[in-house]
Order: C-alpha cells, then structure tokens, then sequence
C-alpha cells in the first residue's frame, strides 16, 4: 500500500511538473509574427504638463501637429474640473476636444476618480471629508456632466473609466479597492448615457491576469513597463508573455487587449523637477525608448499609447535635449506613411487574428485556462 501511494505521489508531482513547464514554455518562451500595422498614440495630462511648467497648450499643439500623433489618450482630473462643487470648468478641456475634431484626431477619454498622474484620485477638496456615499454620488454626478457634455463628439472614440481601477497605488479613499461594485455603477451609468461607445478598463500588464478587467470591459488596456528606479525589474518578460495573455483573454472573454500606457519616460525615486537628468536617463533615454518600441511591435498587439509626451517636450524644451521628441516623430510619420500606402484597411481598432502559435499547440492550454476561470 505504500509503495501504491509513493507511485502515486510519485506522478503527481512529475503531472505537475510537466504542467508547470508547459505553461513557463507557453508563456515566456517562443516568438510571434511582429505587427506592422500598429496604431500609435500618446497620452496627454494637462495637469502633469503644468507641473513641469510647461505652456500646455503649446505641447498639446505640438503633439498634433509636430508629432503627428492622430490618436491621444485625454487623462482629465475631476478636481480640476469641478473645483467648487457643481461648478464645471469645462473650458480646457472644450478647447482640447475642439483642437481634436479640427485636426481628426481621434481620443480616448479617461473619466473617473482615478484617472493618473499622481496621487492617481483626484478628488475635489471639497469631496475630501465626505462620507462614501456621498463621495460616489458626486463622481457620478460629475461623469454624468461628462458624458452628457461630450458625447456627440466626433473626436472621441472610447471611454476608460477609472485608470488602473485593481492596482493599489496612489492616495485614494479606503473604499475604492474595496471591491468592484461601484466601478460596474460607473460603468452602467456611461453605458446608459452614451450606448454607442465601449468602454476600457485597463489594468497592470505585468502585475496582473488581466481577467477582472475582461468581466467589465468591453475593451481591456494595459500597461508594459520595462525598467523601474534604472532596474530592469520586468526583464523576465518576454514579447510572447503579452501576447499569450492577449490570446488567453480573446478567446476566454472575447474581449480586445490594447496597450495604452507604454513606458516612455523615467520612473525615478523622486518628482521629475527634482531628479537628476542622469538618474532620469537610467530608466528612459534614446536608446531605451527605441527599444520599448521594437519590444511594443513583437507583442503583436497592434495598438499603443504612449506614456511620457510631456516628459519628452519637457526635456526638448527646458533642458535642450529634443533626441526622444524626434525619435517619437519618426514612429507617427512611419504610421502615417503605412497608412497612406493602405487606404483600405480601416483606422479603427481591429482584433488580430492571427494565432501567435499553431492552433493544434495552445488549443488545450486555451481549454485549461477555460476550464479553470469557469469553474473557480
């Protein structure tokens, strides 16, 4: 009886063995055909330009029609636009939106009380000292102006409510990662005012299964962060891990897996106007941003938005050093040269369907995840 049971652990442990290895082989090794129809973006904070003391409608000017970019994520703060209580600034924001449609450029608008740059919320001053309920009922009050006041919008393509709404990180209320309920309210609420856009729920492209996000969204976002603080702490990471998990989520959920946050700028130990340009250039420079964009295409994802255009105009402007803003340049006039030689294929966001392996080699491994997401 013994010896049954040690055979039997015996081949326990190498079925797991050889589970375990074939999911490390799924996710982390091999390779996927690089994407060449990739649409580019940026993301754009006016706060976090004002920060850096930059004319922030110069920069904004100078994405359009310097960078080229066509695409740009709109990251708006509900403290900014409703500093006193039910008292909606809306003018920057109406001229971003107006600059927009003029130049066809198309946006993702990031609405919400988390919507990035630190501290990621942004509550009002007034809303700090009220109660739970009372603080989601004025968010919802506000995405109710949002939305009512924008959404016939030629310009605007997308809404992403919230901004990484499961990674806890930044000074938010107690209750905001408490569970997902109020995040499905928003997301009901936006759903009722305009119909005739999806949502994105982005979450972290490294810290994360991207499932949660998949329930709610009808798009998921994500991020790819390559080196933190100098470090290359996602190294382990290989294109093929982001593609895998884009494949799982595509055929689990149905659901489109886009980059909207691709790591453009330092992640330093202290605010930008306080770090040292060379500690900076430890976790983004030239090189670097080069290589985040050849790391982007291997993925085979087909869309990205870049994080740090205010960071790159910062450096060009106030400390002469314009090598990222150009080499950015050179990715929009590429996209745009591939667009011009392809006029029929659409500008929209459209699901790659192509299998980054042969299907007879990942189609029990897609039934596996199947399996375990409906049965856990």
């Amino acid at each position: 009886m013994v010896k049954i049971i040690k055979k039997f652990l015996v081949v326990i442990i190498v079925v797991i063995m050889l589970i375990g290895a074939t999911v490390f082989g799924y996710f982390f090794i091999g390779s996927v055909k690089a994407q060449s129809n990739i649409t580019w973006g940026v993301d754009f904070s006016q706060s976090q330009a004002e920060y850096l003391k930059l004319n922030w409608k110069e920069l904004y000017l100078a994405i359009l029609h310097d960078l080229g970019a066509k695409n740009i994520k709109l990251h708006t703060n509900w403290d900014w636009v409703e500093g006193k209580q039910d008292d909606y600034y809306f003018n920057d924001i109406d001229w971003q939106i107006q600059q927009a449609e003029q130049s066809n450029v198309k946006i993702i608008y990031v609405i919400g009380m988390k919507t990035g740059r630190w501290p990621e919320c942004h509550i009002p001053a007034w809303g700090q000292g009220l109660s739970q309920k009372e603080q989601q009922t004025e968010l919802l009050k506000y995405i109710t102006a949002v939305v009512l006041r924008y959404k016939n919008s030629k310009a605007i393509i997308n809404w992403q409510v919230e901004n990484e709404p499961f990674l806890t990180f930044g000074e938010c209320p107690s209750w905001y990662y408490e569970n997902d309920t109020f995040l499905k309210k928003e997301v009901a609420l936006i759903r009722s005012l305009d119909p005739s856009r999806q949502i994105i729920i982005s979450d972290s492209g490294e810290l994360s299964t991207w499932f949660h996000a998949s329930q709610i969204a009808d798009t998921v976002g994500i991020t790819m962060y390559r080196k933190v603080l100098g470090l290359n702490v996602y190294g382990f990471l290989n294109p093929v891990t982001y593609s895998r998990k884009a494949d799982i989520i595509k055929n689990v959920f149905h659901k489109k897996v886009i980059c909207i946050e691709l790591q453009a700028e330092p992640w330093a130990g202290e605010p930008f106007l306080q770090a040292p340009i060379e500690e900076q250039l430890k976790s983004m420079n030239p090189t670097m941003f080069k290589e985040n964009v050849a790391f982007a295409k291997q993925t085979g994802l087909d869309t990205f938005y870049f994080w740090g255009t205010e960071w790159w105009y910062w450096m060009k402007e106030k400390q002469h050093q314009p090598e990222i803003w150009n080499e950015a340049k050179k990715v929009f006039q590429a996209d745009d040269s591939f667009a011009a030689n392809s006029a029929t294929v659409p500008s929209a966001i459209v699901v790659n369907t192509t299998p980054s392996t042969p299907q007879k080699n990942i189609s029990w491994i897609r039934a596996f995840f199947q399996w375990v997401f409906h049965r856990f």
